[in-house]
């Protein structure tokens, strides 16, 4: 077990104040003061609710109502445990991914379910009996942003989150983590503070570096070069993992189509793009198939890309199931690649992740950035 994250009846937090204006405060059940900054507790407060969850973290309504429903259930059930136990409480881990509208990793050796509590020393234990928590040990509370979800419940930052859990996870899902957690944080303005993705991505470089002392540091660290703002969601995050172990170029996500727009006067974007050979690759979950809305504005906005002379490839779930059908999947968009002048050596199979991380990060430092 790591010795960051040690299982301990521990909170590292101040107990419930008991007088009248505070205990007033604590029976609130919305998301924290209306105004960001630091709440009257000193700690970072934060509307997570699916209002100012943007399309770039959460582009289908489906994840991002599962992405709700997930929270505004795990909220409940973690304000619960903190009345009964009298007092606040502050939560890590998996927990605090939910609570902050961050999707959970596919690879994941904890009980995703469980409450996650944070402490920083074992001295500061709560020993409770018959109690959901699962308590763990976190030398790095006290240096960490506490945000305040509600009177009773805090959340551990995510960028501790991730270091929290860089022993939890298989490297893949860590890079997909961190995918999501820049996304997230830039998408919600108030964990944003005025920072885009790319803003937010350095700011998780610059504190994973400056980190020290955390068993799952070394995972991090080649995990960065792999992470790249502006991915929609975990499962474009895979798939633009597999093209790249093939030997692809590094796309660009999120691409905005110049002067294409909808009806409604709304920019097109794709999902991954090589803009200079006008070549796209969008990934469909399944509310693009049953979603009617949707569906008529893929066929619009691929319709409308076909026209401009771009080749667009869909990619599913399926795509990337297995290494067999990720192989398939990037020899189409490798050959159409090539076919419009891209030069690169293509990989009948996969390279390595943690090799492929050492290659983008030779790349990073070129003063070409040439691939």
């Amino acid at each position: 077990m790591n010795s960051d994250t040690k299982d301990d009846n521990t909170q590292g937090i101040p107990s419930v104040p008991t007088n009248a204006a505070d205990a007033a405060a604590m029976r609130q059940t919305e998301f924290g003061p209306s105004s960001p900054g630091r709440s009257p507790l000193g700690v970072d407060s934060v509307l997570t609710s699916s209002n100012e969850y943007s399309n770039t973290a959460a582009k289908s309504s489906s994840m991002g109502e599962e992405l709700d429903r997930r929270r505004l259930d795990m909220l409940q059930r973690c304000t619960d445990e903190a009345k009964r136990m009298g007092r606040q409480l502050l939560f890590g881990m998996t927990t605090s991914l939910i609570l902050q509208s961050v999707p959970l990793p596919a690879e994941c050796d904890l009980e995703t379910e469980a409450l996650h509590t944070v402490s920083s020393a074992r001295n500061r234990r709560i020993r409770a009996r018959n109690s959901a928590l699962r308590t763990h040990l976190w030398k790095h509370v006290a240096t960490a942003r506490k945000v305040k979800i509600n009177g009773y419940v805090l959340a551990l930052d995510l960028f501790h989150v991730w270091a929290q859990l860089s022993t939890h996870l298989s490297f893949a899902s860590l890079v997909v983590l961190g995918d999501a957690i820049v996304a997230a944080t830039s998408s919600q303005p108030r964990l944003a503070r005025g920072r885009d993705a790319d803003a937010v991505y350095a700011d998780l470089v610059r504190f994973t570096q400056k980190l020290p002392l955390f068993k799952g540091r070394e995972s991090c660290i080649k995990a960065l070069p792999l992470i790249m703002p502006g991915s929609g969601s975990p499962k474009e995050s895979e798939l633009r993992l597999a093209l790249l172990r093939h030997g692809l170029p590094c796309p660009e996500l999120n691409y905005t189509v110049p002067n294409l727009r909808f009806a409604s006067g709304v920019v097109m974007t794709v999902d991954m793009a090589w803009p200079d050979c006008r070549i796209a690759v969008e990934y469909d979950g399944d509310h693009h198939r049953t979603d009617k809305t949707q569906w008529r504005r893929d066929q619009e906005k691929r319709s409308r890309l076909l026209g401009r002379g771009w080749a667009v490839f869909v990619a599913t779930a399926a795509s990337i199931q297995d290494e067999s059908a990720a192989a398939e999947f990037a020899f189409a968009v490798a050959r159409a690649l090539a076919l419009r002048g891209c030069s690169f050596a293509f990989r009948v199979l996969p390279m390595p992740l943690e090799r492929l991380a050492r290659r983008m990060r030779r790349l990073a430092a070129r003063p070409d950035g040439a691939q």
